[in-house]
């Protein structure tokens, strides 16, 4: 089964105002089975919503829309819902008695303009609110479900698990849907593609998705069962053979991230480690450190962002720093056994780059960052030219650099 999500409201079109009913419902779909194709946000306007409504109908077995049942003039859901599937709206006497009685209970009187809140589609099936005015709505047309829902999430959240969830559940027959994620650092989208794209392509149950972020590809693989284990079993018959292709590249299928995975493993092997960090500024411990337990392994952090903090607390040589530059795999190898040695520990990383936007050249462009490991683990380096603004270059540098660690730690070569 398919289903659409639409919002409404033209508030949540403005900067600053953000939807989250969708994600909440897309992920409880999931759970039975159900895809969401498509969500969309429409303004408070009753030529758009209308056809949003028909569009939506027209390509799925579901439709939930979340918002604009309220009592004023721009609540405009249950008359383009209605206008959209060519019925009419009538007045709900118990369902207006409701309204004013709940008003009561709170010795208010209740405005006339609220008596819209009583509306209801033809043929629709009211869904209580238990928790504000607005209630919800049921309406099958021409074999598809269609859902109007209050927008406060406290309101809809409930709502849409005790009335809605159920009857999709029932409808969607049992179906099961389970994703997996696949977590790559260190490699470019285009060249994961190619080593899993013959593979994924032979299956169509599951199906993959691959998404890039900075410092990561991901590889979303979904199927469907008659059971969760059925479904598992798909995903696993797939995700096997993407090990297979990408050896030792997989670092997460269970939704941890990097810096998560990198510290069981220091905790695993109890070693401890530091950092010296020039152009990210000590993003490197902050991401180690966002996990807790993090005091069982990250010994300190150098943020030595100038030349002389590099030779102070590190004791690079000023000499090296002269001949080589700042920014060169010569200083961040010195970084890195520089950090070990006065830290005293097993393991040190070291990243030293030029993150932008100033302070390029042609020969050091932004963007150019070496990386450094020394310690038990072997000595390593890397000489990375990451894109984007000033932000993403950091991102891609620390990631870097933890996936440089990670390898090591497994015993896998360099990337």
């Amino acid at each position: 089964m398919k289903a659409e999500i639409i919002a409404v409201g033209s508030e949540l079109l403005v900067p600053g105002r953000s939807e989250t009913n969708a994600l909440y419902i897309t992920g409880k779909l999931r759970e039975v089975g159900v895809t969401v194709t498509a969500r969309v946000t429409v303004a408070d306007d009753l030529e758009l919503l209308t056809s949003a409504f028909r569009g939506a109908l027209s390509r799925a077995d579901v439709v939930i829309a979340t918002g604009g049942l309220g009592p004023t003039e721009d609540d405009l859901t249950r008359e383009a819902a209605a206008a959209a599937i060519g019925r009419g709206v009538r007045r709900d006497a118990s369902l207006l008695e409701g309204l004013r009685a709940r008003f009561a209970r709170y010795n208010r009187v209740m405005a006339p303009v609220n008596e819209k809140q009583a509306d209801v589609i033809e043929g629709a099936v009211v869904l209580p609110n238990v928790r504000g005015t607005a209630a919800g709505q049921h309406v099958e047309t021409e074999g598809r479900l269609l859902f109007l829902l209050p927008g406060p999430p406290v309101e809809m959240q409930p709502m849409f698990d005790g009335q809605v969830l159920p009857l999709v559940a029932e409808r969607a027959a049992g179906a099961v849907l389970r994703t997996r994620v696949l977590r790559i650092a260190s490699m470019s989208e285009s060249d994961v593609e190619q080593a899993v794209a013959p593979l994924y392509k032979t299956f169509t149950n599951p199906g993959t998705t691959i998404l890039s972020n900075p410092g990561h590809v991901e590889l979303h693989l979904t199927a469907e069962g008659t059971s969760a284990e059925e479904a598992e079993a798909r995903i696993e018959e797939l995700a096997r053979g993407m090990r297979e292709r990408l050896p030792g590249r997989i670092y997460s299928e269970d939704g941890r991230d990097l810096p998560t995975v990198v510290g069981a493993l220091l905790r695993e092997r109890k070693l401890t480690l530091a950092v010296a960090e020039s152009c990210t500024g000590g993003l490197v411990a902050a991401r180690l450190t966002e996990p807790a337990g993090a005091s069982e392994f990250l010994e300190r952090g150098y943020v030595t962002y100038s030349n002389r903090s590099k030779v102070d607390l590190l004791g690079v040589d000023p000499a090296l720093i002269e001949r080589a530059g700042a920014v060169s795999e010569e200083v961040a190898r010195a970084m890195a056994e520089g950090a070990r040695r006065t830290a005293g520990v097993d393991v040190a990383l070291a990243i030293t780059g030029i993150a932008g936007p100033g302070g390029g050249t042609p020969d050091k462009p932004v963007g150019l960052v070496y990386l450094a490991m020394a310690g038990t683990l072997g000595e390593r380096v890397r000489r990375a030219h990451f894109p984007g603004d000033r932000e993403r270059i950091r991102h891609q540098a620390s990631q870097a650099s933890l996936e440089m660690l990670r390898r090591a730690l497994l015993g896998l070569p360099a990337a």
